[in-house]
């Protein structure tokens, strides 16, 4: 084995999991779950049967991460954020066949207690604030806060609020980095 299991956990066989990465306290992994390399899953972590987790993903304590949800590379799922896969559970009607897909590009951040509602796509390096409600599809590098998630700005691979309005030469500039940013109709994008 070349990844780290807290004597707690629960691993499913069948389940494939990259090396480099450490599964914490009462962890359960089902068999059908493909988690990669370099990966921190926190306390309570929940890893359903038909979920893709990319490599160097952070997962912090107490998060389900049901089936049909993918999560790309670099990602951050912070403390007790929650992720749904049916848009309209009933305890008395099964809807198993009725998952829908969420997919979380990579590097993106999902905040503390934030709830991403299922069937919608986080692009890449986008931050969705603490406590955040996401109802719909979020552009790449947009930052979401609110009940439900408003886009209230953009945000650097970094992970800082990019200085808007644009230069003169129409491109935001990441203060940590100095990587460059161009908005167009299609979004934000890092400029080459």
């Amino acid at each position: 084995m070349d990844y780290s299991v807290h004597p707690t956990a629960i691993i499913d066989t069948g389940a494939q999991i990259g090396t480099d990465t450490r599964i914490w306290h009462w962890v359960h992994v089902c068999a059908g779950a493909r988690i990669g390399r370099g990966c921190s899953l926190g306390q309570n972590v929940y890893v359903g049967n038909r979920v893709i987790i990319g490599d160097n993903v952070k997962i912090q304590n107490n998060v389900s991460v049901y089936d049909n949800v993918t999560l790309e590379d670099d990602c951050f799922c912070g403390p007790s954020m929650v992720f749904t896969n049916v848009y309209n559970p009933r305890s008395a009607v099964s809807r198993k066949d009725q998952y829908r897909d969420t997919l979380v590009r990579r590097g993106a951040t999902l905040g503390a207690n934030c709830t991403i509602v299922c069937g919608v796509e986080i692009g890449a390096h986008a931050f969705i604030g603490a406590g955040a409600v996401v109802t719909r599809n979020v552009p790449p590098f947009a930052l979401m806060l609110g009940v439900p998630a408003r886009q209230v700005g953009w945000i650097s691979r970094y992970g800082d609020r990019l200085p808007l309005p644009l230069t003169g030469d129409g491109a935001a500039v990441c203060p940590h980095t100095g990587d460059r940013y161009t908005l167009s109709a299609g979004g934000l994008s890092l400029a080459d």
